[in-house]
């Protein structure tokens, strides 16, 4: 009987996963052709023109409530129409913190790293610094929730059941990777120009720190946070100066390192604890 429930267990988990997944690339898909092959002109016109349109209103309401949060909806229909738990335990597992203070000290521990090294080699984009915290509340739910309900909240930790770390890092930082690659080739993002492989050198890292903060806390939010906390540093300071240079200066190669090792070091600890704590 126990055998059976833990097949049936494993089943759920697996489709779990696969409707993720299904549900990631067919959003995706859509997103794509609609806004960087149908509505991409009216895109361009705005930032030549400042001119508003109907088809701009709709790229940038396609963008908002779809694109950026693919994951979320991904999630969000997962949670109603396959494990039907309904929107109010969806949240409660975004916001679930098992440990507050320890999940306070590690996602500022990393939020800080990255604070600092904006601080000493970052440069200024002109942006008032107001900029900065009223950046992070909208980043919070428009891409920290937004994503990490899906990068961290279900991949990470449903991959995490099947393969070992680091493959399971090295393969959500793949998939969430290649669900950015549209940014590089839409002449209106902010991630126009920039370096591919110093952005998949970058993801890569904070696919890393991302996991480990999961690892540690189980806290959703925490990683949503993060990941605000850096898209927000973008709002002051040049993004690819700071983040997706390559080969990148010396500065930034020693912090990339710095993150690794603190990212490697915590899920280690974090696992370390775990396999404690079943003992």
């Amino acid at each position: 009987m126990k055998n059976a429930i833990s097949s049936n267990h494993n089943k759920v988990r697996l489709s779990r996963l696969w409707w993720y997944l299904f549900l990631v690339i067919m959003l995706s898909a859509f997103c794509y052709i609609t806004l960087d092959v149908l509505l991409l002109p009216y895109s361009i016109e705005y930032s030549e023109t400042g001119k508003m349109t109907a088809g701009y209103f709709l790229y940038t309401a396609i963008g908002l409530l779809l694109s950026t949060p693919t994951p979320f909806v991904a999630v969000l229909i997962i949670s109603l129409f396959i494990e039907k738990i309904g929107i109010k335990q969806m949240f409660r597992n975004i916001f679930r913190t098992e440990n507050k203070m320890k999940t306070i000290l590690i996602t500022g521990g990393f939020c800080f790293l990255a604070f600092i090294y904006a601080i000493l080699f970052g440069i200024p984009n002109g942006s008032p610094w107001y900029m900065f915290p009223l950046g992070f509340l909208i980043m919070i739910p428009f891409v920290g929730i937004a994503e990490e309900t899906g990068w961290r909240g279900l991949l990470q930790p449903e991959l995490d059941q099947r393969i070992s770390y680091p493959f399971s890092v090295l393969l959500t930082a793949a998939i969430w990777f290649i669900w950015h690659f549209p940014v590089f080739i839409d002449p209106t993002s902010n991630h126009y120009g920039d370096s591919v492989i110093g952005f998949g050198i970058t993801i890569f890292i904070w696919a890393l720190a991302l996991a480990a903060i999961y690892k540690s806390t189980k806290s959703v939010i925490a990683c949503a946070l993060y990941h605000a906390f850096i898209d927000a540093i973008g709002a002051v300071y040049d993004w690819n100066t700071l983040f997706d240079s390559f080969p990148g200066s010396v500065s930034t190669n020693v912090y990339r390192g710095i993150w690794l090792i603190a990212a490697v070091v915590l899920w280690f600890a974090a696992e370390k604890e775990e396999r404690h704590t079943v003992l």
